[in-house]
């Protein structure tokens, strides 16, 4: 079982960043991803990165965020920069349940590709 806990959520002035961690626990699983839900809202993808670094983000995000994990350590980061007040929301990590060495795909941003997900960290940005 893999357990995930957010951590780095806080608030921030528009323009300003911040960074995201989520430490897992149990086997490294093979893709991780940021997720965020904004009240009234539909949870969508932000980042998601394969344990062999490739990187999908949505458009919504290019340029401004970048997603990183260590997997050494087992922890997901997502850096933030220029956060606009569009970008608060709840975040969320997320993790597959696929073991590395059987994979070989791009990871999606979908919510039903991935099986372990954290409780959430709140992000604000004020305007």
């Amino acid at each position: 079982r893999v357990m995930l806990a957010e951590s780095g959520g806080g608030s921030v002035q528009a323009g300003g960043s911040l960074r995201l961690s989520c430490a897992a626990s149990g086997y490294r699983r093979y893709c991780m991803g940021w997720f965020r839900q904004a009240p009234g809202k539909e949870r969508e993808g932000v980042a998601a990165i394969n344990t062999d670094g490739r990187i999908t983000y949505d458009d919504s995000v290019k340029g401004r965020f970048t997603v990183s994990r260590d997997n050494d350590k087992n922890i997901l980061y997502l850096q933030m920069n220029s956060l606009a007040p569009e970008d608060a929301a709840y975040y969320y990590c997320a993790a597959d349940d696929a073991a590395p060495a059987l994979a070989s795909w791009s990871c999606g941003l979908a919510d039903n590709d991935y099986t372990y997900w954290g409780q959430g960290t709140q992000v604000t940005v004020t305007s």
